[in-house]
Parts: structure tokens; sequence; C-alpha cells
């Protein structure tokens, strides 16, 4: 299966700032069912700070595409059960890996 590609820029700063929006939810959900709970899943403090470092070099200009997965894609593939939003991160991924999606047919 391919995974659609951003097809603008703004497509993909608001994906990104709707990850953001998603890993706070999931916070915030996750918080109000166990109140008692000692700690979040080991995954959650490392995808919010990536998600939100991605989206801060955005807005400071500093943001670069790459040919790398995102750092925390290990964590969303290992934990892809457990986060809802996953192929909203495996989206922002191939856009960062693969650019914005100009056009139709890929080469």
């Amino acid at each position: 299966m391919s995974l659609r590609r951003a097809r603008s820029v703004d497509e993909y700063v608001e994906w990104v700032r709707q990850a953001v929006f998603e890993v706070d939810d999931l916070r915030d959900c996750l918080d109000y069912e166990s109140e008692d709970m000692a700690r979040f899943p080991a995954f959650l403090d490392p995808l919010d700070a990536g998600i939100k470092a991605i989206y801060t070099a955005m807005k400071d200009g500093t943001y670069a595409f790459g040919r790398e997965d995102l750092p925390f894609m290990d964590l969303a593939g290992k934990y892809a059960e457990e986060i809802p939003f996953h192929t909203l991160l495996k989206q922002i991924n191939e856009t960062h890996r693969r650019g914005i999606e100009v056009g139709g047919d890929d080469a």
C-alpha cells in the first residue's frame, strides 16, 4: 500500500500540527482513564518530543526534508496498535522522506 504524501507545504504543516494535537489528546485520554497510573507508556514522551520538535522547526524556518525516517518512527511502528493516529505519522514520515507530492504520478 502506498501512503499518500502531502500535496502542499500548507497541508504538510497542517498534518504535523494535527499530530501535535493528537499526541496531546492521547496523553489527556490516558491521564483521564488512569488517574492512578504511575506513568505513561514508554513511547509517549519521545513521540511527543519528536513531533513537537518538527513543528517548532517548521515554525522557526529550520525544518528540512530528509531521506531517512523521522527519529520517532521506530516507536510509532513498534507501538502502532496503541497509537490511534499512526497512519498520520506514517504519512508525515513519507512526506519528510520523499517530499511534497506534485502531479498525479510518482516516478
